[in-house]
C-alpha cells in the first residue's frame, strides 16, 4: 500500500533498523558483537563487554529465538563446566532448536575471568582460568578477579536486561558439572530469583570432593565454614524460598560420578530432609560429555519452559 514518499520513507527506515538490531549491528550499550548466525529461525550471537566485577573482558553467548524479534521473553542461564568457555555450550548442546519451539533466550557466559595476570592462573585444569567456580573469591590474591557469583547473578543479568528483550522476573538458570554446581547454588542462595534450576552431572557437595576443596581452599581459604556458603548440598538444608523445580540428569557410566566428584546422593538425601523436592534421573550409558548433555537438553529447557512460560 502507497503511504506518501514521506510516511514511506519513516516505515523503510523503521523496518531496516529492525533488520539491523536483529542482525547485531546496531551498536549496543557496553556490548560488542563478535559473531551472529541465523539458526532456526533466530540468531546465535557471541558478545563481548568489560566486566566490572571481574576487571577484564568478557564474553558470553545469546541465542535470541524468533519470537524475540517483536517482543520480550523469559531467559534461561547456562553455566558450563571447568575448561570451558562460552563457545561449549554454543556449539555442542544443540539448545537452540529446542529454545526457539519454547520462546526461551539462552545465555552462555564463559567460566572464569581471562587473562588477569595472576600468576598460577594457567597452571591446572581445575583452579583458575577456566574454573571460576561460581563464587566470590576472599583470599587476597584471587579476590580483584575471581567474582563470578557477582558477575553471573547482578552484573551479567543487567547487561542482558539493558540490551536483549527478556522479560523482567523471568528468569531460571542450569549448567554443568562445575557450571551444575554454579546453577543449583545460586538458585539456593537468591530464593525467588530463578523460577527454575536443572543441572547435568552438577557437583552437588564441593566440601566433599576433591574439586570442590582443591578450588575453595584456592578461593575461599582453610576455613571450612565459609565454604558452606556455596555448596548445594548445606544450602538446601535452609532453603526456605518460593517452591524451586530442580531437575537433576547424570550418566551412570561418568567417570567423574564413579570417582566421587560429583557426589548427587548427597544432595538428594539433604533435599529430602527439607522437604525440597528434586529429580534425580541416572541415564545408563551415559559419561560426563556434550554427547550426554545434548541427548537430554530438549526434556531441560522444557522443563523451564513449563514454568516460565506459564
Amino acid at each position: 500500500m502507497f503511504l506518501g514518499p514521506s510516511l514511506n520513507k519513516v516505515c523503510i527506515k523503521v523496518l531496516q533498523f529492525r533488520d539491523q538490531f536483529t542482525r547485531g549491528i546496531v551498536k549496543m550499550a557496553g556490548i560488542k558483537e563478535e559473531s551472529s548466525n541465523k539458526m532456526f529461525g533466530g540468531w546465535q550471537k557471541v558478545f563481548s563487554h568489560d566486566s566490572s566485577s571481574l576487571k577484564c573482558s568478557m564474553k558470553f553467548g545469546i541465542y535470541l529465538p524468533p519470537k524475540a524479534d517483536s517482543e520480550k521473553v523469559p531467559v534461561i542461564y547456562w553455566l558450563s563446566g571447568l575448561t570451558c568457555t562460552e563457545q561449549n555450550f554454543v556449539t555442542k548442546a544443540g539448545a537452540q532448536n529446542f529454545a526457539a519451539k519454547h520462546n526461551v533466550i539462552l545465555v552462555a557466559p564463559d567460566t572464569s575471568p581471562r587473562g588477569v595476570n595472576i600468576e598460577g592462573e594457567d597452571d591446572s585444569y581445575d583452579f583458575g582460568s577456566g574454573a571460576g567456580f561460581y563464587l566470590n573469591a576472599t583470599t587476597e590474591k584471587w579476590k580483584t578477579n575471581y567474582n563470578m557469583y557477582t558477575y553471573i547473578t547482578e552484573e551479567l543479568p543487567k547487561v542482558v536486561s539493558e540490551n536483549f528483550p527478556v522479560i523482567p522476573g523471568k528468569q531460571s538458570i542450569m549448567g554443568h558439572s562445575m557450571g551444575g554446581h554454579g546453577a543449583i547454588s545460586i538458585a539456593l542462595k537468591n530464593p525467588g530469583k530463578y523460577s527454575s534450576v536443572s543441572a547435568f552431572a552438577p557437583i552437588c557437595n564441593p566440601i566433599e570432593c576433591p574439586w570442590g576443596q582443591k578450588a575453595f581452599t584456592g578461593y575461599l581459604g582453610e576455613d571450612r565454614e565459609t565454604w558452606k556458603a556455596y555448596d548445594s548440598t548445606v544450602l538446601v538444608k535452609s532453603y526456605n524460598g518460593p517452591p524451586l523445580e530442580i531437575l537433576i540428569d547424570q550418566g551412570k557410566a561418568d567417570n567423574f560420578y564413579t570417582a566421587g566428584q560429583l557426589l548427587p546422593d548427597n544432595f538428594v538425601a539433604a533435599c529430602a530432609e527439607a522437604k525440597v523436592p528434586v529429580i534425580l534421573r541416572i541415564q545408563e550409558g551415559y559419561d560426563h560429555s556434550y554427547f550426554f548433555i545434548a541427548s537430554f537438553m530438549e526434556d531441560h529447557i522444557a522443563h523451564h519452559a513449563k514454568v516460565l512460560n506459564a
